[in-house]
């Protein structure tokens, strides 16, 4: 039904099954994690912590999928996906998150989206604006009849 890893086949940035990196890690594209990051991640692309992979670290990125585990805050400006029997502990900020049956998140989150563009200030001439000042006024007109 779902697809495991929706953008996945090809990652700017590797870290292989068996490797340990600490650090802070700065990318403009993707990174896939295999083995086992400490740190920081501030990446503008998307971020797949792998089956095997291991994130003890804060992550702000694109989008972040969770196949494997991942403690640390979390900042994802796209979808959070936690894929099936993985984890998540930390807190969450992002406009989309999808948990996978059997996925586990521990934290608090907070879902924000986009503002969207105010609406336009009515004109003068706009019937939508017309058509509510006359209701308003025929309901004056109906008070005033009932009343007198």
């Amino acid at each position: 039904m779902f697809k495991e890893f929706r953008k996945t086949d090809f990652a700017e940035t590797s870290i292989g099954q068996g490797t340990h990196v600490e650090g802070k890690l700065v990318s403009d594209g993707a990174i896939r994690i295999e083995g086992e990051f400490r740190g920081e991640i501030a990446c503008k692309g998307d971020v797949i912590v792998g089956e095997h992979g291991t994130a003890r670290a804060g992550i702000l990125a694109n989008d972040l999928t969770v196949a494997g585990k991942v403690y640390g805050d979390i900042d994802v400006k796209g979808r959070l996906t936690i894929t099936a029997s993985r984890q998540l502990h930390g807190n969450v900020l992002a406009p989309t998150i999808l948990i996978q049956d059997g996925g586990v998140y521990n934290g608090n989150c907070r879902m924000e989206r986009q503002t969207e563009p105010q609406s336009r200030p009515a004109q003068e001439g706009d019937s939508s604006q017309h058509s509510h000042s006359q209701a308003k006024e025929n309901a004056g007109k109906e008070k005033s009849r009932q009343a007198g």
